[in-house]
């Protein structure tokens, strides 16, 4: 199973409408996926149509008390699946941290669903947190959603710092442009031409479009919602993109 997780110490670039919407287009390629929303807020479990509750103490769940596998919610898609949020996945730091096996806790949680899923995506919370040290451990590839403008990339580089990877470690991390406006001459050049400080973004950039924000009133992903749009014809791109490297 391959793990790929949605992360940025912003909140408000997109992480969500890339979770769901590379979860489905896996899903569409016949790959059992696993969304799990490990932001409390549960914008993900919403879009899929889950009930943001989990039947057990988050705590419990997340040490290994209590079956996590127990909470998978089956969506209206077959063999795409969801681990639901809960609004108290707001102490997911500190839970995290309080465990025995450290930076490594988040993986073995994670590494049983291997046997059911070929992929898991995770759409995580934004900021510098237990969470994001411990993603370096769980996930093949960390796709980082990044706005052009300076405060995103400005961003992005203080996730690099705090996270101090190594090189092995950094090239997990695979930032790619999103809400991208190429009426703004800013984003335009950055698309022709990256600052340097994210290095090389992925190919595939995603336009900001109104479909994206749609998906959150009709739940649903863009490939079902709006197939033929700009935006979902851009998932499916970046998609590809992504399992090409997978694959690889």
């Amino acid at each position: 199973m391959k793990v790929v997780a949605l992360h940025n110490l912003k909140g408000g670039v997109g992480k969500t409408s890339a979770a769901v919407n590379l979860a489905r287009e896996a899903n569409r390629n016949g790959l059992p996926t696993l969304v799990w929303d490990l932001d409390a807020q549960g914008a993900s479990t919403w879009i899929l149509g889950g009930e943001s509750r989990l039947s057990r103490k988050v705590d419990k769940l997340l040490s290994g008390k209590s079956p996590l596998g127990e909470q998978v919610q089956h969506t209206a898609w077959e063999r795409l699946d969801l681990l639901p949020a809960d609004i108290r996945l707001r102490d997911l730091d500190r839970i995290l941290g309080e465990k025995a096996d450290g930076d490594k806790h988040l993986k073995r949680l994670v590494e049983p669903f291997s046997e059911e899923y070929a992929l898991m995506v995770l759409d995580c919370p934004p900021g510098l947190s237990t969470l994001a040290e411990q993603l370096i451990r769980a996930a093949d590839r960390i796709l980082v959603p990044t706005i052009p403008s300076p405060l995103s990339v400005q961003a992005y580089s203080r996730m690099i710092d705090h996270l101090d990877l190594k090189k092995r470690q950094r090239e997990r991390l695979f930032p790619f442009f999103n809400l991208v406006d190429r009426r703004r001459t800013l984003h335009r050049d950055w698309i022709d031409s990256p600052p340097a400080e994210i290095g090389q973004p992925m190919r595939t950039w995603i336009p900001y479009a109104s479909d994206v924000e749609r998906m959150s009133l009709e739940c649903r992903p863009l490939a079902d919602l709006a197939p033929r749009s700009r935006a979902a014809q851009a998932y499916r791109r970046l998609w590809q993109e992504l399992k090409a490297d997978l694959d690889g």
